[in-house]
């Protein structure tokens, strides 16, 4: 059942989001070859404790960290470890909170130091796709429009794989809540949107092919070819006329400029 939320939850739900973008900020400033992931999912905890909230994926269905960080092939849901970022390195920092009992859920991939044309074009391309998906979350679409917008920018244009089994999903008091909101489908399809309506909207875009598989420790997704994946993620609010940004990316991206470690790449975004 998909939930829609009244105009006081959106702004409670807003606040909760732009923690999670204030986290990521944090990470952005940090970012560095040498730094292991698991110092920065440290870090995350502590701020997000530091500003009075709960981390959302801790204890998840057993998730024993604060933070998902994926480098390189992961595509999601990656432990943080000892092992130490590179240059060359794409990180992938997966972020949620509850404040208030709302939930914020958004993630931002990193380049440290600079990977090369074809990952950062790969980045820039994955972003944009968010947005092109964003554009089609007013009410009246329907989950595929967004789906479909996705997946005509990265798999039809520029030949890239989105991955099958992992999703999106609406987002409120739980982190999970319906609709999924898939990267790839037709136009006109599936449930319709209606105001209110919030969604993590979550385009996971590989390199190569759309492959995936689990490790064994039953969370961290690879591509099968071993080559990179690409995630971003905005909380957004469904409406009538033009889909509300709950998540703010601005303050990642000039902590991220700023930061003389971390490769950049400028990109139009239509909602901004």
């Amino acid at each position: 059942m998909m939930i829609c939320k009244t105009n006081e939850q959106v702004e409670m739900m807003r606040q909760s989001a732009l923690l999670v973008s204030k986290t990521l900020t944090e990470v952005a400033k940090h970012l560095k070859p040498g730094i292991t992931t698991l110092s920065i999912d440290r870090m995350i905890g502590e701020y997000i404790k530091d500003h009075h909230a709960v981390p959302s994926f801790l204890n998840y269905h057993g998730y024993p960290y604060n933070s998902c960080i994926s480098v390189n092939d992961v595509v999601v849901h990656g432990f943080p470890g000892d092992n130490e970022l590179r240059e060359g390195d794409i990180v992938s920092v997966d972020v949620g909170v509850i404040l208030n009992g709302w939930h914020g859920d958004h993630a931002y991939t990193f380049a440290i130091g600079d990977p090369g044309p074809e990952v950062m074009q790969l980045i820039l391309v994955t972003k944009q796709s968010l947005y092109k998906g964003i554009e089609k979350a007013i009410a009246g679409n329907r989950v595929g429009d967004i789906a479909f917008a996705i997946q005509e920018h990265t798999e039809k244009k520029h030949g890239y794989g989105v991955v099958r089994e992992l999703v999106g999903h609406g987002l409120g008091k739980n982190l999970h809540e319906d609709p999924q909101v898939p990267n790839y489908g037709k136009r006109g399809s599936g449930p319709k949107l209606k105001e209110g309506l919030v969604l993590a909207i979550e385009p996971m875009i590989n390199m190569g092919k759309k492959d995936v598989y689990t490790e064994s420790d039953g969370w961290t997704v690879r591509t099968m070819d071993g080559k990179p994946s690409v995630h971003f993620e905005h909380d957004v609010c469904v409406r009538k006329s033009k889909a509300d940004i709950l998540s703010d990316y601005s303050p990642i991206e000039k902590a991220e400029a700023a930061n003389a470690n971390l490769f950049t790449a400028k990109i139009f975004q239509p909602l901004s």
